[in-house]
């Protein structure tokens, strides 16, 4: 590596918690968030970097311009994607996103609230992402989306909409949903429907993704009843497997490995006192980085 290579690493490295935190927010996918950050430092070596003043906010604007190219083409893709589409699993103890000190940077991560992301228009994720977690003012935002900061405005108050409108579905706290996750998968196994169905609210939804490569329900399971009986029927004591608990995403869940090998990851959303949403992720190219 010649030195100008060299020095055009070792700027980027001192950013690249951050930039890659800000990648995987914007995909939910810590694959093609490495992806974008190697494509940023192509761009990077090959810009004249004494024209730049500020070396993060220039990296930060390449960063998220990338990110959005390739969200718009994974969005087109989801047509053809089997079954449900979940963000992949990140292991966060410790974090590869550095310090996640602010409550936003960590509730920013949550699986629960990657997965209403996806429902927003690209510009939409890029200002939430941008203003909510990373504290972006609105007039940088739009010199990183070529839009007027009023625009932005007018995206990031769309966005909080959207956001809010979920957000009470996963109002516990970190303690609670650790202890309603415990209570889930034991009586799961137990096959004891009566907590189960008290454990899951009535308007519960629980996706899995397979992504085609392992068994997994196609569509989501909504309702109490209808929950408690399809995992009591998945995790039943009749079916052998093992259970290791890991922090994925800031948040407490579980990676269940059952005896033909297959991983899946268990994380929920809760609020009120009861599981308002379960998330399974079994697609083996969306767990390579879960031990």
């Amino acid at each position: 590596m010649t030195t100008e290579a060299a020095e055009a690493a070792g700027a980027l490295q001192a950013h690249r918690p951050m930039l890659l935190g800000l990648a995987y927010r914007l995909l939910g996918s810590r694959h093609d968030a490495e992806d974008v950050l190697q494509e940023a430092y192509l761009r990077w070596l090959g810009v004249d970097r004494s024209t730049v003043d500020e070396p993060r906010r220039y990296l930060s604007r390449v960063v998220t311009r990338l990110a959005l190219d390739r969200l718009r083409a994974r969005q087109a893709a989801h047509e053809t994607y089997v079954g449900t589409w979940l963000p992949e699993p990140v292991p966060t103890a410790p974090s590869p996103f550095g310090p996640l000190d602010r409550a936003e940077l960590r509730d920013s991560l949550s699986t629960a609230l990657l997965h209403v992301l996806e429902r927003l228009t690209p510009p939409e994720r890029a200002v939430y992402v941008l203003h909510t977690a990373f504290e972006l003012p609105y007039a940088e935002i739009g010199e990183i989306l070529d839009r007027s900061a009023a625009d932005c405005r007018q995206l990031h108050h769309r966005a909080m909409a959207r956001v809010r409108q979920e957000q009470r579905r996963f109002t516990a706290s970190r303690s609670e949903r650790e202890r309603l996750l415990e209570a889930f998968l034991a009586a799961a196994q137990d096959g004891d429907l009566a907590t189960l169905t008290d454990l899951v609210a009535s308007d519960a939804t629980a996706w899995n993704d397979g992504g085609g490569r392992v068994r997994a329900a196609l569509n989501p399971v909504s309702g109490a009843d209808r929950i408690a009986r399809f995992y009591a029927g998945i995790y039943g004591r009749r079916h052998a497997m093992t259970v290791d608990r890991i922090e994925l995403n800031g948040e407490p869940a579980m990676v269940i490995t059952r005896a033909d090998g297959s991983r899946y990851t268990l994380s929920i959303a809760a609020a009120g006192g009861q599981i308002t949403g379960i998330y399974v992720v079994g697609n083996p190219t969306k767990l390579s980085s879960v031990d």
